[in-house]
């Protein structure tokens, strides 16, 4: 290891380490920070924790840094769990940002794309007409997305003010106990989601619930990812490998048809490392409807690290960074950046470009509570729902 990236893991850890008994501080004042301002983050030590400390619906909001001795720090923040800023080393050995985020709490609520970085439920993706049934009830969500209910409603996860504890310079563990209907899901939904940065550059997500009353649960995480770094332009010249043979078809609301189709001849055919960019722009309609990606891939199951399914591996063209996702669940939610239109101003001082960054979001098959052909993501009294995802970095 360089000196710098001792250095950097040093600094890091002092850092940390204050904010994690910053979080303890009787705090009574709004969230501060002003979302117009920028502040360069080229490095973790750039990123002012001051945007973040305050409170928001009464709770207290604070930004939380996570380390290891091998050159990578995730910032977070426990206002909607959000992963504000990631940082690897590159091919070059140079601490790179590779996840867009915003520097205050303020900016994040004030942000016209809600979900940045964040804590995703109770339920990621969409549900059709914002309506399930569960034995034999309907239920009745809000339609925040078209006719469709996404990611848990008007005020699903991203905007809950997290319980946030920092037991370590590399964890955090964050909860929230999502009252009976709130957003219109059935049962009180006590949730446990711990950050981990392991040895190996890995960003480990664990996630646990329980329930009182029959429910649906799908939990993930929304971070935008550039691989090159915040700020560096789009990334149509990164490139994706996607372990899987079939994806499952959308109608004009992005609603999944039922059908799982082969990728093969399609624009959506991942199997071998490809270009983002490089048939996004083809004369299909699945593209049309989401303008460019916005799908679900049905991973193929192939064993990877872990012990878990190697479901993507993403690489940066100009930095040589790789990101390689392990996980649990059946499916990965592929989304190019297509409704991003710079209306934002990230910490690096840039904009969210249209397809400045992507999304890769493992998860369970969107709509399955009325596609009973697709995995099951209800939840009873007395089970515990749990997954684990990695996103594993190395450079090249």
């Amino acid at each position: 290891m360089n000196q710098s990236f001792k250095l950097l893991s040093a600094v890091s850890l002092a850092i940390s380490l204050l904010a994690c008994n910053s979080s303890t501080t009787e705090k009574t004042t709004p969230a501060a920070g002003d979302s117009t301002s920028v502040k360069k983050t080229d490095s973790p030590e750039s990123l002012d924790s001051s945007g973040f400390n305050g409170t928001i619906d009464g709770k207290k909001t604070a930004l939380y840094k996570l380390t290891n001795h091998k050159g990578m720090t995730v910032a977070m923040t426990n206002y909607g769990g959000r992963i504000v800023g990631l940082w690897v080393p590159d091919k070059s050995g140079n601490a790179t940002d590779v996840v867009i985020g915003i520097n205050s709490a303020k900016g994040y609520q004030e942000a016209t794309e809600a979900y940045l970085g964040a804590t995703i439920g109770r339920y990621g993706n969409r549900i059709a007409k914002a309506k399930f049934k569960l034995d034999g009830k309907e239920y009745t969500l809000a339609a925040n997305n078209g006719p469709n209910s996404l990611h848990g409603g008007k005020k699903g996860f991203q905007y809950v003010v997290w319980d946030a504890v920092q037991p370590n310079d590399s964890t955090l563990e964050l909860s929230y106990t999502s009252p009976d209907m709130e957003e219109g899901f059935p049962g009180a939904l006590k949730v446990k989601v711990t950050y981990s940065v392991t040895s190996d550059n890995a960003l480990k997500i664990d996630y646990t619930a329980t329930t009182d009353k029959p429910t649906i649960v799908n939990l993930t995480n929304h971070a935008y990812f550039n691989l090159n770094g915040e700020g560096s332009g789009d990334i149509l010249g990164q490139s994706a490998q996607i372990y899987a043979d079939k994806y499952t078809p959308v109608d004009s609301t992005l609603i999944p048809t039922g059908k799982l189709e082969p990728v093969a001849g399609t624009p959506f055919d991942f199997t071998k490392a490809t270009a983002i960019g490089a048939r996004i722009g083809a004369d299909n309609e699945q593209l049309k409807f989401g303008k460019g990606y916005d799908h679900n891939f049905v991973l193929n199951g192939t064993k990877g690290a872990y012990g878990l399914t190697h479901a993507a591996t993403f690489t940066g063209d100009q930095s040589g960074i790789v990101m390689d996702i392990y996980t649990q669940e059946p499916g990965l939610q592929f989304y190019s950046g297509n409704f991003n239109e710079g209306k934002n101003t990230l910490k690096s001082g840039a904009k969210d470009i249209h397809r400045g960054a992507f999304c890769a979001e493992t998860q369970h098959f969107p709509d399955s509570p009325n596609q009973p052909a697709f995995p099951s993501t209800e939840l009873k009294p007395g089970q515990t729902y749990h997954t684990v995802s990695y996103y594993k970095f190395s450079a090249k």
